[in-house]
């Protein structure tokens, strides 16, 4: 078999629970030959963020014009860009025609409230990277900033639906709200829904939420596994479906790891089934 190629332009965490080193393990799971383009060393665990050395934005470029010269790349994502410059050089490589089937994970704050942005990535989200998405995948805190609004007035699926709304105006032709953070005072409180707005549809994928302290790097996971299915020729909808199925089996499996004091990795291999 030959695999397909894809690309990862991402922070790293020497941790290796998030970043580009759970995309490279997502893609791997997805069967695809993962290249990479690092945009920030972050020095982190299993409980916290204590230090960030940002990557020059002409040296995250260079790195994506020498995969994409060499290998046909089938799709891309986006995590940590950390600094509006590199956002900005991102979107113009897309304006480019250089990052196909793009999905962009807006990677603002940490889970430990680190933030992972310099001022002014959400304005140069909106204004200049989210048009050439062609899936978009906040979080709940993501969101609410791109939007302009208190994370705590989300109450409700239609207020996910309305946040999803709203960055479709920024110019993506899907949103998915992810809502692993989302609580209400409903039953529903134990489920972990995400919601995928178009502007033809909304969609929700919803299933139980796993009790574990083992869920660091669920985000940048379900956005890499959505950008391998794009690859793979799959839909949106399909490849979300996928993707969150791949993201709960991984929550799954490392219900009961100890690795680490914080908040572990998922199993993306399946190393616990």
């Amino acid at each position: 078999m030959q695999p397909l190629s894809v690309l990862s332009i991402a922070g790293s965490d020497s941790g290796g629970g998030a970043g580009v080193q759970a995309d490279l393990r997502t893609f791997s799971a997805f069967g695809l030959h993962a290249t990479t383009a690092i945009t920030a060393v972050t020095a982190q665990n299993t409980l916290e963020v204590t230090a960030v050395a940002h990557v020059e934005p002409d040296t995250v470029v260079a790195q994506v014009l020498s995969v994409v010269s060499d290998f046909e790349i089938c799709s891309v994502k986006t995590g940590m860009l950390a600094q509006p410059a590199t956002v900005e050089r991102v979107a113009r490589l897309a304006s480019e025609g250089l990052l196909p089937h793009l999905v962009v994970d807006p990677v603002l704050v940490a889970s430990s409230g680190q933030v992972l942005m310099q001022e002014g990535g959400v304005e140069t989200y909106r204004d200049a990277l989210l048009r050439f998405a062609e899936v978009v995948t906040p979080n709940l805190r993501e969101a609410a900033i791109l939007c302009g609004v208190d994370v705590h007035d989300v109450k409700s699926h239609d207020d996910m639906v309305a946040l999803g709304v709203t960055i479709l105006s920024f110019g993506p032709t899907y949103v998915l709200v992810k809502g692993g953070h989302f609580t209400d005072s409903s039953p529903d409180d134990e489920r972990a829904p995400d919601v995928l707005v178009s502007r033809d549809n909304v969609v929700l994928f919803d299933a139980a939420r796993v009790d574990t302290t083992n869920d660091h790097g669920t985000g940048c996971s379900l956005s890499a596994a959505l950008c391998a299915g794009l690859a793979l020729g799959r839909s949106v909808p399909d490849a979300t479906r996928d993707a969150k199925s791949f993201v709960l089996a991984a929550l799954t499996s490392a219900a009961n790891w100890k690795l680490g004091r914080g908040r572990g990795p998922i199993d993306h291999l399946g190393w616990g089934e």
